[in-house]
């Protein structure tokens, strides 16, 4: 009697512990979709674990897109701070989706303006925003695991036989038998066999756990599409059809499949730590495991398209949510050679100082050092490749055609390969070349400080040659330098612009707005008179650089 008034005691206590469980969720549940109503339009704050940006990029790099934004681009221009600052997903699968949007720009408008349907829509309807969103949510992430790189490799999964496990299950069943014959005797037995089966379940699980997540990721997948139709959206129609075609393949493979997967709870539920226990005890996920194998391996093309739109529907969500939170953006136009932009302004600065230009050439910019030439090159290369890819320009306007996007601008010497800086450079500056002989698409190139590893004479040299190069019929430059000389010698191919910086009451600062024509100021100059050189030091050296603006030399 006293055992089963303990036994209803602890069963007392885990009812109430479910509920308990339960009711935080739902409050869990709640809070989040309050958030989302709350927050949008608001910086993502979104934190990253370490070494998460590189599963995020998992889609991208199976996919192996042609046109994609090259590493040496995307490091120059930070683009990883970029994604970060638009990602507001809520799955692992719209952060893959967002990643491999902003690596790979696209050339033609078609495909811009059926994302801008999605993005727009989304952002005057939040009711179905937030509904989406919440069911996004249910999805989650996959941790450590790309779900793309586990589905590339089913092929190589050789499939296990359950002969063993049944066989296991069989005696296990015995023992219980024997419990009623034979307490002892048969819990020994029973005790005996789980043991077993616990140390070897953890040495087979090792080997597909990664193959496990991505099954369970996927069923949350199949199962959340399904309550995509309780919440009907016309815009949607065209992909959920897919969605429920490649859906109605994998009937059985989504049969008994809760064996195989924890759910994607906001709160610990004690239910899923009983069913890892079982799942231990008696390889019932490796069981199901097995025979879902060679369904996913029949279906593979099917699994990664319901995964390719469901992330790209969540993409569109967050792209929304990206413009929303900027203080200005441009839809962009195409179909105007060269670039007019309007309030252009780099989105990662705070309170940044917008530049507008008007550009049909290249353009070649000077100024003294923190004066703004890098940072200009950055906004105007970064905002091509965000209006080729989210269809959005931090701007007022921005009228331009379309273009393959390269930079040489954050070189550094390669110690793994024992290559100088003035090598990275010329290999990188070749590549430019060498994308625009190609053809494949005009090519629009931003280089810092052209050379900058090798001595004057041959730096302004080779600097000319190669900046002449880059002004063909296929390629659109941007070049800032140091060197006043090829404002003189570039000045044919070339458009002239500045930034400049001012000095009052001994103190120097930066406007940061960009204008047309050569830089003037002589600011190294002038900070050796402000830290107090003599000034006949101060007049010789002026002397020196106004005679070779005017005469193109240098005096003795």
């Amino acid at each position: 009697m006293e055992y089963l008034i303990l036994a209803a005691a602890l069963l007392v206590l885990f009812v109430i512990y479910l509920i308990r469980c339960s009711l935080e969720e739902k409050k869990l549940w709640r809070n989040l979709k309050k958030s989302l109503t709350e927050n949008y339009g608001k910086p993502s704050t979104k934190k990253y674990q370490e070494g998460r940006l590189k599963t995020i990029a998992g889609h991208f790099q199976n996919k192996k897109m042609e046109d994609a934004i090259d590493a040496i681009t995307w490091n120059d221009l930070d683009l990883d701070r970029v994604f970060q600052s638009m990602d507001f997903t809520l799955s692992a699968a719209g952060e893959e989706s967002l990643y491999t949007i902003l690596r790979c720009p696209v050339f033609d408008e078609d495909t811009l303006r059926e994302r801008e349907k999605l993005i727009r829509y989304f952002m005057l309807h939040p009711d179905d925003r937030v509904t989406m969103q919440m069911l996004f949510a249910k999805i989650g992430r996959t941790g450590k695991y790309s779900i793309y790189d586990y589905i590339a490799y089913l092929d190589d999964v050789e499939q296990g036989s359950n002969r063993i496990h049944y066989l296991m299950l069989g005696l296990m069943a015995l023992a219980v038998l024997l419990c009623f014959f034979n307490p002892g005797y048969g819990l020994l037995a029973l005790c005996i066999l789980l043991c077993i089966n616990m140390v070897t379940y953890f040495k087979q699980k090792k080997e597909i756990d990664p193959y496990i997540t991505t099954f369970a990721y996927f069923i949350r997948i199949l199962k959340v599409s399904e309550e995509f139709s309780t919440h009907p959206i016309e815009i949607l129609k065209p992909w959920m059809e897919q969605i429920t075609a490649g859906r109605a393949k994998f009937k059985k493979f989504r049969r008994f499949s809760s064996v195989l997967m924890q759910q994607n709870s906001m709160s610990g539920n004690p239910i899923d730590v009983v069913m890892d226990y079982l799942r231990m005890g008696l390889h019932v996920n490796l069981i199901k495991f097995n025979t879902m194998l060679g369904e996913a391996k029949k279906y593979k093309q099917d699994m990664i398209r319901i995964i390719e739109i469901m992330g790209y529907m969540e993409a569109m969500i967050s792209i929304g949510a990206y413009r929303s939170s900027l203080p200005d953006y441009a839809i962009p136009e195409f179909g105007q050679k060269g670039l007019c932009a309007r309030k252009l302004y780099h989105p990662l600065i705070k309170d940044p100082v917008a530049n507008s230009v008007t550009l049909t050439k290249g353009m070649l910019l000077t100024g003294s050092n923190a004066s703004g030439k890098s940072t200009f090159l950055k906004t105007v290369a970064l905002s091509q490749i965000l209006a080729q890819t989210i269809y959005t320009v931090p701007a007022d306007s921005y009228q331009t055609d379309f273009y393959a996007v390269y930079t040489s601008m954050a070189l550094r010497d390669d110690l793994a390969t024992n290559s100088s800086y003035f090598m990275v450079e010329i290999k990188s500056l070749k590549r430019i070349i060498d994308a625009g002989k190609e053809k494949k698409h005009p090519v629009m190139c931003f280089v810092d400080e052209v050379l900058r590893g090798t001595n004057t004479v041959e730096r302004i040299a080779a600097s000319t040659e190669i900046l002449k190069s880059l002004t063909e019929d296929h390629i659109f430059s941007f070049a800032a330098t140091h060197d006043i000389e090829l404002t003189k010698l570039l000045e044919d191919a070339y458009e002239n612009y500045h930034f400049e910086e001012r000095i009052e009451n001994n103190e120097i600062s930066f406007p940061y707005q960009l204008c047309q024509g050569r830089a003037t100021s002589r600011n190294a100059i002038r900070l050796l008179q402000m830290l107090g050189y003599e000034e006949a030091l101060i007049q010789r050296a002026e002397k020196r650089a106004s005679d070779f603006i005017e005469q193109g030399e240098w005096s003795k």
